[in-house]
């Protein structure tokens, strides 16, 4: 009786005060205003996007259906998964690697954390031999989420991380140089080609390190001032079919490579 009589007027305060304060560990999120001048195109296509993105940041439904019809991998298929955004999306792999089993999982406007949370979908369940990770572009740009290089660079290896652990080889790609065209006089400013130059670098020593092959699409579309030449693209960022064609050996070596030995 005499612990109930202790307890029972400390019980009276806790109702009387009623719930406890709410916990929470982490601070307050900040409030940005997003005062930057996207232009008559790509202002309209963020704000479709955001809402979307809000419930699929992914954007996993796009190739949901595609996915879900694809076989499975016959025996001694090579299938090879090319993982991208735009750059990728665009790439006609049916004409430039006629009679390979390669499969299209580009989506434009992507940046690397979005290739992050759908890789499983993407590229895990649909059982390649190999995946193809090209991106990073819009990240420096900010289009999309702000994001730096280290930041860039982790996302890339956590995709390669993944695919390791899938038994799934890994091939790693430059980014592609870009450049101002009459069409386009912002790319130089907004897609920083210094940053992509020392992204690559940093790619190329991971790839080195880890044993995954690497595509290095970088020189084979540069001019000699380091840009990419204006005779391969339209807007500065997509090559045209002259410059796919360049990438394409690039990337068939880089694949039997990947192929051929087994990552560490």
């Amino acid at each position: 009786m005499k612990n109930w009589a202790l307890l029972l007027p400390a019980a009276a305060l806790l109702i009387g005060a009623g719930e406890p304060q709410h916990f929470q560990s982490s601070p307050e999120r900040r409030t940005v205003q997003d005062t930057r001048d996207w232009g008559p195109w790509a202002g309209p296509f963020r704000e479709k996007l955001v809402p979307s993105m809000m419930q699929d940041f992914g954007e996993r439904y796009l190739y949901a259906p595609a996915n879900a019809a694809l076989p499975v991998p016959a025996r001694n298929e090579q299938r090879v998964v090319f993982l991208g955004d735009s750059i990728t999306d665009l790439w006609d792999l049916s004409h430039y690697f006629p009679g390979k089993p390669y499969v299209n999982r580009g989506i434009g406007s992507q940046v690397t954390a979005q290739m992050l949370v759908r890789f499983q979908q993407d590229v895990v369940a649909l059982k390649p031999r190999a995946v193809v990770i090209l991106g990073g572009v819009n990240d420096v740009s900010g289009f999309l989420q702000m994001e730096n290089e280290d930041g860039i660079v982790s996302n890339i290896e956590a995709m390669a991380d993944i695919a390791e652990r899938h038994g799934i080889r890994v091939v790693l790609c430059s980014i592609l140089p870009v450049t101002n065209t009459p069409s386009a006089e912002y790319v130089v400013k907004e897609r920083k080609p210094d940053e992509l130059r020392r992204i690559n670098v940093r790619l190329e020593a991971l790839a080195k390190a880890h044993g995954y092959a690497f595509a290095n699409y970088y020189p084979a579309l540069a001019g000699a001032d380091g840009l990419m030449d204006p005779s391969l693209t339209q807007d500065g960022v997509h090559p045209l079919a002259a410059g796919y064609a360049r990438m394409a050996p690039i990337a068939a070596a880089a694949i039997q490579r990947a192929l051929g030995v087994k990552n560490r």
